[in-house]
């Protein structure tokens, strides 16, 4: 972890960790990324309902979130069927530190692999799948950033309410937990050749933890 940074609550519950990875942490994770990625189950850009397709490239570990159900299942069903790939023990670390850093507390079960090229988006949307007990308890998201800058965009409970952008930089940890926890969010743009060259990565990839 980087012993410089910092972390700002953007509101109650949600917290912006900039800098919170180190060059070298940013770079193995842009390699486990890869990794993973090229792998039989790895990225595939999903279709929502309605038929359109996604302007992202998708892989679900321990669960897959299926967008056309909104719901979390083992298999993934609306693409290949095959099985969805383990959570590693190597990234559900890094985000139980993340959010140990805030003060909460989160044994993840799901990260959600995101790769946004460079006309990346992801409209406004709440993280509300997940088992009721745990959206009740306000159990965290932890989101890490690696790559080109993303304009992240945080909204209130509901979807016309006041948004306000945040710069998410590589090596960037996000948390929403507690009365944040069901936020709107979303990505309204992707900053080009933004991120830091070493990573060779046109484009940025976004991990979010979360428990089912």
């Amino acid at each position: 972890m980087n012993p410089e940074r910092g972390i700002v609550e953007i509101s109650p519950g949600a917290y912006h960790l900039p800098s919170y990875l180190t060059s070298q942490e940013q770079l193995q994770l842009v390699i486990r990324c890869r990794e993973l990625g090229t792998q039989s189950t790895g990225f595939y850009q999903p279709t929502v309902r309605g038929g359109a397709k996604m302007r992202i490239e998708m892989l679900c570990l321990g669960r897959h979130w299926n967008p056309m159900t909104y719901s979390y299942e083992s298999t993934r069903s609306d693409y290949d069927g095959q099985a969805v790939p383990p959570l590693p023990a190597d990234l559900s670390t890094i985000a139980e530190r993340v959010a140990t850093a805030v003060g909460c507390l989160l044994e993840p079960d799901i990260c959600i692999l995101n790769y946004y090229p460079p006309n990346g988006r992801l409209s406004l949307h709440q993280d509300k799948d997940e088992h009721p007990e745990t959206l009740r308890a306000g159990i965290p998201i932890v989101s890490l950033s690696v790559g080109n800058t993303a304009q992240f965009v945080l909204g209130g409970m509901h979807r016309k309410d006041q948004t306000q952008t945040i710069a998410l930089a590589s090596g960037d940890a996000l948390v929403l937990a507690g009365p944040s926890r069901l936020r709107y969010h979303g990505v309204s743009r992707i900053l080009s050749e933004s991120g830091p060259k070493e990573l060779n990565l046109n484009g940025r990839f976004n991990l979010t933890f979360r428990r089912y």
